[in-house]
């Protein structure tokens, strides 16, 4: 279920909070829904979830079809400002397209929000995993290569807040879910400058990520590489990836701060 954000004071508009329950409570396990799997979701009554609904059929951001109801492309215009004045992505793009070429795996670049990592930029050469991956995408942090190069750059009171936000649970039977275990692994992580996950998000896949620095020095971005299980040796996939891997990153790094890009902007 989506649950209601708090109350904050008197500043606090409970009718648009509601609104965008409703919003996000559509995600790729659940595309398309109806009045009561939504009011379900929200925990809405379903007087409310209605009257939401149809608000948001009337703005065209939801189409339904008298029973079923579904997010429409319109709503892509709500992350349209953020993504205008994020110069990462328009930044990073070409980089991937250059290094997806080079090593000729799917390459992207996310940021940490919450305690999920976003997809900003992309570029695929196949279907690695069984949903489909676009900007916008969100996962775990703790459980995916670039979340952790993020975590990894976290000061110690910011990664200990995540930890009291963040549901760890096992992906797969890979999966390193414990607090403990997480920490050790991000102290590897931040010593080395890179991280290597082997089939924690999903089975079959691994990938590799790396930092991007802004110009203040401090991480605000993640690339990675993503390939199957293809590579027998987990020595042989970094040491034919990795370089280029950081290579990529540098040059990016090193845009921003052309621009004077302090942050995700």
């Amino acid at each position: 279920m989506t649950p209601e954000p708090p109350v904050a004071g008197d500043q606090f508009v409970q009718s648009l909070a509601r609104g965008l329950s409703v919003i996000t409570a559509f995600d790729q396990n659940h595309p398309e829904m109806t009045l009561s799997e939504v009011a379900t979701r929200t925990e809405l009554s379903r007087a409310t979830a209605r009257r939401f609904l149809h608000t948001l059929v009337e703005l065209g951001l939801v189409r339904t079809d008298g029973r079923h109801f579904a997010l429409t492309p319109q709503v892509l215009r709500l992350g349209t400002a953020y993504l205008s004045g994020l110069g990462l992505p328009a930044i990073a793009q070409p980089h991937l397209e250059r290094l997806s070429a080079e090593v000729g795996e799917s390459t992207s670049a996310s940021v940490l929000d919450g305690t999920d990592i976003v997809y900003v930029a992309r570029v695929a050469t196949r279907r690695i995993m069984s949903v489909g991956i676009t900007v916008g995408t969100r996962f775990p942090a703790y459980a995916t290569s670039m979340g952790r190069v993020l975590l990894a750059g976290m000061t110690p009171p910011t990664l200990d807040a995540y930890f009291e936000e963040a549901d760890l649970k096992a992906l797969t039977p890979r999966t390193i879910h414990d607090e403990a275990g997480l920490r050790h692994e991000l102290d590897r992580v931040r010593a080395q400058g890179w991280c290597l996950v082997d089939q924690e998000l999903e089975l079959g896949l691994r990938s590799i990520a790396v930092p991007v620095a802004g110009s203040l020095g401090d991480v605000i971005a993640a690339l990675n590489v993503s390939a199957p299980t293809g590579f027998d040796d987990l020595d042989d996939l970094v040491s034919s990836i990795l370089p280029a891997l950081q290579g990529a990153a540098e040059a990016i790094s090193a845009d921003l701060a052309q621009v004077g890009t302090p942050s995700q902007r």
